[in-house]
């Protein structure tokens, strides 16, 4: 296996800081070198870009985004035992990368990154989605972040890409394509990682629109959304009761059948649906 930079491989590392992962944190190494910087590439021209990486673990990824380019990398890793393999890379790479030990839902990135900015990252499993949905619904349009790349299980990279009628299809395809576009840019087996997960992983890439594809209020249409396929399998009339009182009449000026279920729902429809009720807060 060739390397990338001057540091020590990656098992070496794991293993004079006995880092050992954490299911508890939703932790699975990636060591290849050479495939932390394909996933680095596949962010794009990283030269001139801060990027935001969550969970870097001992820095394979970081190490690929800083090999590639990347002017300034910021990452929040919540998992303290893994800052002195950290703080090495730092050190190989001076003035371009900064480490804060902490929660990433409970810090504001903006402190401390420059646009523009990518957000590049394995997302632990157990935040992963729910920082994805916090970064597609701002109340203000385009975000902080030109793209995102991001890792997750293989099951919710298809749900950020899946169409209408397809079992994929749910809130995270809704919120995703309405304001990028998403697509899924490589697939790694679990031997990839250590330890090796129970299920494959894959990278998607999104690309932040300019506006919006339909206008409509975010808060509001997350609320619908998450309302209708919470019970995907009743009709939207009985799955969207509890949001308004006169749901039939929204749903019928929004052009959908009170009878139809949440997956035949197309995203265009969702937002006029959205729009036609009071926007949340």
């Amino acid at each position: 296996m060739s390397q990338i930079d001057t540091l020590p491989p990656l098992r070496d590392v794991i293993a004079t800081h006995q880092l050992s992962a954490r299911k508890s944190l939703g932790q699975n190494f990636l060591l290849d070198l050479n495939l932390t910087a394909k996933i680095a590439r596949q962010a794009g021209d990283l030269t001139g870009c801060d990027v935001l990486e969550i969970g870097p673990g001992p820095g394979g990824l970081t190490r690929g985004l800083l090999a590639e380019g990347a002017r300034r990398v910021l990452a929040l890793e919540k998992d303290s035992r893994c800052l002195p393999a950290l703080a090495e890379i730092a050190e190989a790479y001076p003035e371009r990368l900064q480490v804060i030990n902490g929660d990433a839902l409970e810090i504001d990135p903006l402190e401390y990154l420059t646009p523009p900015v990518r957000v590049v990252a394995n997302l632990p499993y157990n935040v992963g989605t729910e920082l994805l949905v916090r970064w597609l619904t701002p109340k203000d349009w385009p975000p902080f972040w030109q793209s995102l790349t991001l890792m997750f299980q293989r099951e919710v990279a298809e749900r950020i890409v899946a169409q209408p009628g397809s079992k994929a299809y749910g809130r995270l395809a809704i919120l995703a394509q309405w304001r990028a576009e998403a697509r899924i840019v490589l697939s790694l087996p679990p031997g990839a990682f250590t330890p090796p997960p129970k299920v494959s992983s894959a990278v998607v890439h999104l690309d932040a629109l300019p506006e919006p594809r339909y206008p409509a209020d975010a808060a509001t249409l997350s609320r619908v959304v998450a309302a209708a396929f919470n019970q995907r399998r009743k009709m939207l009339r009985a799955s969207l009761k509890g949001v308004s009182s006169d749901i039939e009449d929204h749903l019928v000026a929004a052009g959908i059948q009170p009878t139809e279920r949440a997956e035949q729902v197309s995203l265009e429809a969702f937002c006029a649906l959205a729009r036609s009720l009071k926007p949340t807060g």
